[in-house]
């Protein structure tokens, strides 16, 4: 919906935006599903301004994971003036892992939160500027980019899409009921509330393996309920999975329907060979059945595939000249941290090359 330039808007408790106009009716505009995180601000659809004068930006950065941090990094230290925006940690998912191992230089691994910690000093070090706003729409005014967020507007020559993937919904019975009393996406956020308990973990990929394996820290059992007769995950993650004496496997199966009172008490499981449906008794249940891409802002502005990742050529060019995409939110092979700021680091440097060459 497109809201008058001068209209001041304002979010009430509940997560809606209260637009207050002279000349129109009070309206309210529904945001509860747009993990808005605090609930009461003064916001203005204002571009930010320098001596009076409409600032504007080299490269506007949307996401703040290792791609963002890096792409932040490099366009910061070849002083193109760069600003990145991110709604929630900087970090990203990362932030959730407990232990990084596969990241070059930490022969022991180093934890997702220091990690993220690291990356974010050095960004900021070379004067990257980082604002934590949610980004509602990126428009075009010629061959300037126009990043909106909730409270103002940032011009830009070049934009660096890095907004990554969010978890998978499982789409059953009960799921959203009971989001939060027993249903968890975040092992590393949420299995310390499971102390002792019974839980089911879904999902046969790596998330779904080490995140298990960190919940046998807290719980007396993990069951991985899976859809296939074998697990999909790296193979040194299957072979702790396997020796865990705390962790068993369903195979075949599926969740129909999460069931409880006030939290979580039991899961309806069907087996896909043979149809038998059985009721399994546990107080959590911990999803990770695959990602979304976080591009819905993006939507019929640059090309994406069928699933909503960007698609871009070798140095995160998207459909659209001067504005690039890095990390887990493009179509690619792989998404891990490394190949994430790999992408960060190619995103920025052709960046650059594209002012260069624009003049």
């Amino acid at each position: 919906m497109e809201f008058p330039a001068d209209s001041p808007l304002q979010s009430d408790c509940l997560g809606s935006i209260v637009l207050l106009s002279e000349s129109q009716p009070f309206l309210h505009i529904d945001k509860r599903d747009l993990d808005v995180l605090s609930c009461i601000y003064r916001i203005n659809k204002e571009v930010r301004m320098e001596g009076g004068v409409r600032k504007t930006y080299d490269v506007v950065i949307v996401g703040g994971g290792p791609a963002g941090l890096t792409a932040g990094l490099y366009t910061s230290r070849s002083r193109l003036r760069s600003v990145l925006i991110e709604n929630g940690l900087l970090g990203g998912q990362m932030t959730t892992t407990e232990n990084v191992e596969n990241y070059p230089g930490f022969p022991q691994g180093i934890a997702g939160d220091e990690l993220s910690r690291l990356m974010e000093e050095q960004a900021k070090r070379f004067g990257l500027e980082v604002v934590s706003e949610y980004v509602v729409e990126v428009k075009l005014e010629g061959d300037k980019k126009v990043v909106t967020t909730a409270e103002r507007s940032y011009p830009c020559d070049v934009l660096i899409i890095c907004t990554g993937t969010e978890y998978r919904k499982l789409g059953v019975p009960g799921e959203k009921e009971f989001a939060g009393k027993g249903v968890s996406y975040c092992a590393t956020c949420d299995g310390a509330f499971f102390q002792g308990n019974q839980i089911v973990v879904v999902g046969g990929g790596d998330s779904a393996l080490t995140e298990a394996l960190y919940l046998t820290k807290f719980v007396k059992e993990v069951t991985i309920i899976h859809r296939r007769d074998a697990l999909r995950g790296t193979k040194i993650y299957q072979e702790r999975v396997f020796a865990n004496p705390k962790i068993k496997l369903l195979w075949n199966s599926a969740i129909q329907e999460i069931k409880g009172g006030q939290t979580v008490q039991s899961v309806r499981v069907r087996n896909l060979k043979t149809g038998e449906i059985t009721e399994h008794g546990i107080q959590g249940v911990f999803l990770f059945v695959g990602l979304l891409p976080r591009t819905q802002f993006l939507k019929g502005l640059v090309e994406m595939d069928e699933e909503g990742y960007i698609l871009t050529g070798e140095n995160g060019e998207t459909s659209v000249k001067g504005i690039f995409a890095a990390g887990d939110c493009r179509k690619k092979l792989v998404r891990q941290i490394a190949t994430a700021v790999g992408d960060g680091a190619t995103a920025a440097c052709a960046a650059e090359k594209y002012l260069e060459l624009k003049g």
